[in-house]
């Protein structure tokens, strides 16, 4: 199985693998919905956050609005009455206005932030130091967990305009946003390697040889957006500690130009008559008078 090591521009992303014979056309699909897994569990999981410390999100008409204003124009939560958290809530103002300020409990926000952090951990970028390889069937399970969670501490569901009921039923919509810039549609995403495009109308291992054992890095990247930026020939780690050394080294020979110190001609190891005393049996004789 060929090993895949793949990036978006400089930063590693995950870890994959294929067989030498998969068709392109197949791995960059692949590659692409791993990718866009990823970060739609990033994705629910930032927005879970804010349902555990402030309750569900309110209708699109009473966000950013001031209490005030919503009784002067007298607007109404209903689904703020159905969508109540199991055992109870928790005022907890959001300062932003987006969400109600109906948080969980002590208990059920416990439930969601330890499902929360079990999701980072399977599609976690450390994933790729601890040399574990990310599936699609890894991802599904991340969602299974983070829907799991919400369905305990929200048995009335979520607001269909809620963003979290969205991105599970694949309704979320990212137009204008910084995430929406960042999604790759499986029919525009592009691999590189070594500066060269992985085609689709090709095999793996016409670019990368019959070994199964190899390992490549490969870029994803947008259909239009040209050529990724080549591998460095030394890590950033490696060019601080190469830094280092430089500027040891040369502040060594500062302080060694600076040094004029003469007072070592008076150490015996520089006396250049020193052997010859030691044979004629006048070594260390002290003169003193009587």
């Amino acid at each position: 199985m060929v090993l895949l090591h793949v990036k978006r521009g400089d930063e590693s992303q995950f870890l994959l693998q294929a067989p030498g014979s998969t068709e392109l056309e197949e791995l960059t699909v692949q590659v692409a919905r791993v990718y866009n897994g990823r970060l739609k569990v990033q994705r629910l999981c930032s927005e879970m956050e804010e349902l555990a410390e402030h309750g569900i999100f309110l209708p699109p008409n009473m966000q950013g609005l001031t209490d005030d204003q919503i009784e002067e124009l007298k607007l109404k939560d209903e689904w703020g009455e159905r969508c109540v958290p199991s055992g109870g809530a928790v005022f907890k103002k959001d300062d932003i206005g987006r969400r109600n300020g109906q948080a969980p409990n002590e208990k059920m926000k416990q439930v969601l932030k330890k499902t929360i952090e079990e999701a980072k951990a399977i599609i976690s970028k450390k994933q790729v130091e601890a040399g574990v390889c990310v599936t699609m069937e890894m991802v599904k399970d991340a969602l299974d967990q983070l829907r799991g969670a919400v369905m305990i501490v929200y048995p009335m569901g979520l607001p269909p305009y809620d963003p979290i009921r969205m991105e599970f039923e694949n309704k979320e919509d990212l137009s204008g946003t910084q995430a929406g810039l960042n999604v790759i549609k499986e029919s525009e995403a592009q691999l590189w390697w070594a500066a060269k495009e992985l085609r689709r109308t090709k095999k793996l291992s016409d670019y990368v040889g019959k070994n199964e054992k190899t390992k490549i890095i490969a870029k994803i990247q947008q259909r239009g957006q040209g050529a990724p930026a080549r591998e460095p020939i030394i890590s950033s780690e490696e060019q601080k500690q190469l830094m280092l050394f430089y500027h040891r080294r040369q502040e060594e020979l500062k302080r060694l130009e600076e040094n004029d110190d003469d007072t070592c001609l008076n150490s015996p190891w520089a006396d250049n008559t020193a052997l010859k005393r030691h044979f004629h049996g006048v070594k260390d004789i002290k003169w003193r008078p009587r």
